[in-house]
């Protein structure tokens, strides 16, 4: 399946995608895509529902971000090897662990706002793993059986917040509207391997990141176990697992962006965001 949120900013109403890619209203059954309804039951609730029964969304509708409740976003840095090598870092021998603030998260073709004192604005596309159900020290064999679905997840980074003001990467990736999400959250069983998936950033048409999740360090499975063994991973928590070279920070010369450039992401069998930058007013 393929969930999403439709309606005005904070008025979003739970929806799927029918057969023909149309939105329909899942109001009438669940309250919200989150919580128990990321469990593994409730999604298969929701799959013994007929769509063809379900009313239409209003043609245009906003889609927002396709999970509710989320309690927090953990977000994991240098995590594919030509991104390392891009940075000049080396690469980690455990997963580098930072949170992004859940007031950053925006909508899949909302505007994504510079912040005022911005230099470096820069562009992260990543496969976001939506946590169905409450994970505490599990296996990684088991680790998968732990995620409802996946999502597009743009970790939108101010790299002079980030690496410059006291090295804290939590206030380079948390101002508002940094964390665009969907276009839908994709179920698990829709997602044969999360590990061979293609990730792909144009700014302004032209292509700055193209890279394959098979270039991660540590796979999604590891990822989910390794950070269930600090603390539990509730419904609706999110996993930004990293990404691919081509960030803005990596060219010669760095290339950051501003206010009018469009940015579009795409992640195979994900869907595509689509975002304007503008200005902090």
């Amino acid at each position: 399946m393929k969930l999403v949120r439709f309606g005005a900013r904070g008025e979003e109403r739970p929806g799927l995608l029918d057969g023909e890619g149309r939105v329909r209203d899942l109001s009438g059954h669940v309250d919200d895509i989150g919580g128990a309804v990321l469990s593994s039951a409730g999604l298969d609730r929701l799959r013994s529902i007929d769509p063809e029964k379900l009313p239409q969304a209003p043609d245009g509708a906003r889609l927002g971000a396709p999970v509710a409740g989320t309690g927090k976003i953990l977000c994991i840095g240098l995590n594919y090897k030509m991104h390392a090598a891009e940075t000049g870092a080396d690469v980690p021998s455990e997963p580098l662990l930072f949170q992004k603030a859940v007031s950053a998260i925006n909508g899949p073709y909302d505007d994504i706002v510079v912040p005022r004192t911005s230099t470096k604005t820069d562009w992260e596309v990543e496969l976001g793993v939506v946590i169905g159900s409450h994970a505490k020290y599990v296996s990684e064999e088991e680790a998968l059986s732990y995620v409802a679905g996946f999502c597009i997840l743009n970790d939108v980074s101010e790299r002079d917040f980030q690496k410059n003001r006291a090295g804290q990467f939590t206030k380079g990736k948390s101002c508002d509207t940094f964390c665009p999400l969907g276009p839908w959250l994709v179920t698990r069983d829709e997602v044969a391997d999360p590990q061979d998936l293609q990730l792909q950033t144009l700014v302004n048409g032209e292509t700055r990141q193209d890279g394959s999740s098979k270039d991660m360090i540590h796979s999604v499975a590891y990822l989910v176990s390794y950070l269930s063994q600090f603390m539990s991973l509730h419904p609706g928590d999110i996993i930004a697992s990293g990404t691919p070279d081509g960030v803005g920070a990596g060219m010669k010369p760095p290339q950051f962006l501003k206010a009018g450039d469009e940015i579009v992401m795409r992640v195979s069998g994900l869907g595509e965001q689509r975002a304007r930058l503008v200005a902090d007013v």
